[in-house]
């Protein structure tokens, strides 16, 4: 037995993103499926900044589906406590959503580089999906649970697990498994 969860694409996100995520997403024990794209929740939108509160976000996919599901949009995301966000999850809990609006390189006025942004979005989705499944941030720079506050943070850190990171991981996982199969 697996974890699985639902990538959902919350509006226009390249298929070649979400393909990549689902593929990393397997090498770590989990089953992930793109479902088919919906919009983000109207009232998660502050017209003042011009951004989506992730909180609320969170909550419209509580609210909304069961399982495991990880939203991906592009689409600027916000918290309370912070200018922006690259993501957010619910520590050990069901749902997360990363956007890929900083992420893509445009964003920041250079040209378009697909793989630097497959690259990142890789990242910060495994990133959150760690969160829910109830790993926490991690001191080494280079491990993807590593918290990015920049972009520079982003490319900074590999996609990988460090050694402590990916073996509570996996134990998490496992307990997940076995919890769901009893």
């Amino acid at each position: 037995m697996r974890a699985t969860m639902k990538v959902l694409p919350l509006g226009n996100v390249p298929d070649a993103v979400l393909n990549a995520i689902v593929e990393e997403l397997t090498k770590l024990g989990i089953k992930g499926k793109v479902s088919l794209p919906i919009a983000l929740p109207k009232e998660s939108y502050n017209p003042l900044r011009h951004q989506f509160l992730a909180d609320a976000v969170l909550m419209f996919l509580l609210k909304r589906f069961d399982g495991r599901v990880l939203g991906v949009t592009n689409k600027d995301l916000y918290s309370d406590s912070l200018n922006f966000v690259f993501g957010q999850a619910q520590l050990g809990g069901r749902v997360a959503v990363v956007s890929i609006c900083r992420l893509d390189p445009k964003f920041y006025g250079v040209a378009a580089d697909n793989r630097l942004l497959i690259e990142r979005a890789v990242k910060e989705a495994t990133h959150e999906v760690a969160h829910m499944l109830g790993a926490r941030h991690c001191d080494n720079p280079e491990c993807v649970m590593a918290f990015s506050n920049t972009i520079a943070d982003v490319d900074r850190k590999s996609k990988n697990l460090c050694g402590r990171c990916k073996t509570e991981l996996m134990l998490n996982i496992r307990i997940y498994d076995k919890l769901k199969g009893s």
